[in-house]
């Protein structure tokens, strides 16, 4: 596994890519019923960032997630991914345009092992007649053993995913976005449930990650934001409040007002 770079040349890296957009959303707004999940919201995610977004329950985190991967479709406003309009699009071409999404809860197949798991998470094994012609080449198991180590499971390629801790399975279906080879990845709530160790696993896991892709994580746990984040979104009744390094989010008199300080 690469080393992980420090904050300060992750800052740097940052900011030398920060002209080059891979995400761009512009005055997105959702209503159910006449109640706005998400109201006007704008903001980017560069190359190669990995971008936290915070805010208390209600603040509209996941709908825009949702909004992000097709799952619900916004009243009005722009997603892009890189020139590629989302809005109008279904799920499974977002997928295929190099979007990966990781909710809550995991989703994995709990009576197949992790290799498996792993293997038909390939793009090239999905539908009828690919499955009938697919074939475990060694560069096939190679991909799914360099993945394994990625996400700290390849001693247990063999064991059913049943059997996996709560946090293995968390990483499993990390691991099976991977899989996918996606451009940016969406992750909601990745810490959830975890041990305190399995929780700075997870944060070397991200920053690994990062090096190659974007992320956006939806994530309450600060001391883990602090770890990884090199921006942080604050959403609040479905709009932009604070955005910045985590030091400046922080220091934000509303954020302390509507989250930090309850």
């Amino acid at each position: 596994m690469n080393a992980v770079p420090s904050q300060a040349l992750r800052d740097l890296d940052s900011e030398a890519i920060g002209q080059r957009p891979v995400l761009t959303i512009e005055d997105l707004t959702v209503s159910f019923d006449g109640f706005k999940a998400v109201d006007g919201l704008s903001m980017s995610i560069s190359e190669r960032e990995l971008r936290v977004v915070i805010g208390p329950n209600g603040a509209g985190k996941t709908t825009l997630l949702d909004m992000i991967c097709g799952k619900t479709r916004p009243t009005s406003g722009s997603i892009r991914f890189r020139d590629i309009e989302l809005t109008a699009m279904q799920e499974y071409e977002i997928v295929r345009a190099g979007v990966g999404r990781k909710f809550q809860n995991p989703s994995i197949y709990e009576d197949l092992t992790v290799a498996q798991n792993l293997e038909i998470s390939i793009p090239e094994s999905h539908g009828v007649w690919a499955s009938i012609l697919f074939r475990r080449t060694p560069s096939v198991r190679a991909r799914i053993e360099e993945i394994a180590e990625q996400v700290h499971l390849k001693n247990h390629l063999q064991r059913k995913s049943g059997l996996l801790s709560h946090g293995q399975k968390q990483w499993l279906e990390i691991g099976m976005l991977l899989m996918q080879e996606p451009e940016l990845l969406l992750l909601d709530e990745p810490v959830a449930g975890m041990s305190p160790r399995e929780r700075e696993q997870t944060a070397e896991l991200l920053r690994t990650i990062s090096l190659g892709k974007s992320l956006v994580v939806i994530e309450h746990d600060m001391e883990f934001v602090k770890s990884i984040a090199s921006k942080v979104t604050v959403l609040h009744q479905g709009r932009l409040l604070s955005e910045g390094r985590i030091e400046q989010v922080q220091a934000d008199p509303r954020v302390i007002d509507v989250y930090l300080g309850h």
